[in-house]
């Protein structure tokens, strides 16, 4: 059911924050007649240098089969006069399903700027929270095939965790791409996804045909605007290892093919020594007999 929401704020305080370890959760929150919370990592979530933060539905497992949200959010930190210092934002519609039940930044801020003036006033991290709900249905389906928006770029429900790990590992590998049509911005996701699953196929397994699409695909979507210095390193590792391969390859069969030459000239020689030998002992034996005779 589409709705026309008005965007909800809610500001939270977490005391002595700077002495947290695991993951901390806000109160509960009603925006658009569903319930939210906030979840923050103090360490970071699996990433030791940053402050992780998540908006998330509330006890998901108990919504009906085939419920969905949509929603647009924001995070900020503020300081004790409430004055803004920092902020995260996702601005598109975001899909919210029984797969994918929170969404935010595994790299909000680096933990290096969190300790600087201001963040953590007498050791309290404040923040607030901003969602605008687009669309809540409570049942249905979840085909897999519902498109929602990770850093600009409009993928399949099926596609998210992926696409989210690579502005994760790399935020400025889409800075200066180039294309503003969300038709071809998808389709250029799908040929970096591409990219990235055949590159991490075991070389055995890469043909020549897919390591010449993937030189193709590398220099398009570099063109396109994409930054893939990262990825080129791979690429290159692999035709590398490729051709070292098949250079090793030739030589084996050179010396497949020297060993059977000498094989077969092993035999000839051994068949030469054998009739030389019998040939002495022909003589011997005609010699002994002449002896005997006389």
């Amino acid at each position: 059911m589409d709705l026309d929401h008005k965007q909800t704020s809610f500001t939270f305080e977490m005391d002595n924050f700077s002495e947290k370890e695991s993951v901390i959760r806000t109160q509960n929150f009603l925006s658009g007649g569903c319930e939210w919370y906030v979840k923050v990592h103090p360490k970071g979530d699996h990433i030791d240098d940053h402050l992780s933060m998540y908006l998330c539905v509330a006890d998901p497992e108990s919504l009906r089969f085939g419920w969905k949200r949509r929603a647009a959010f924001s995070i900020a930190l503020l300081n004790q006069s409430g004055q803004e210092l920092y902020r995260k934002d996702e601005p598109f519609d975001q899909l919210f399903c029984a797969e994918i039940s929170q969404m935010g930044w595994p790299k909000a801020l680096p933990l290096e700027k969190l300790h600087e003036k201001g963040f953590l006033e007498n050791n309290k991290l404040i923040l607030n929270v901003q969602v605008k709900v687009a669309q809540v249905d409570d049942e249905g389906s979840v085909t897999g095939n519902e498109m929602l928006y990770v850093n600009g770029f409009q993928v399949l429900c099926s596609q998210v965790t992926s696409v989210s790990w690579i502005f994760v590992e790399h935020p400025n590998v889409a800075v200066h791409f180039k294309p503003k049509n969300q038709l071809l911005k998808t389709a250029y996701m799908n040929i970096l996804l591409g990219l990235i699953e055949t590159l991490k196929k075991p070389l055995h397994s890469i043909t020549d045909t897919e390591l010449n699409n993937a030189q193709s695909d590398f220099i398009e979507l570099t063109e396109a605007g994409f930054n893939l210095d990262w990825l080129k390193i791979k690429l290159d590792e692999v035709c590398i290892e490729r051709k070292t391969a098949n250079a090793d390859g030739s030589r084996v069969q050179e010396l497949i093919k020297l060993i059977k030459n000498l094989k077969v000239e092993l035999n000839q020689e051994q068949i030469l020594s054998l009739e030389h030998t019998v040939s002495n002992l022909k003589d011997e034996h005609n010699k002994n007999n002449i002896v005997k005779t006389l």
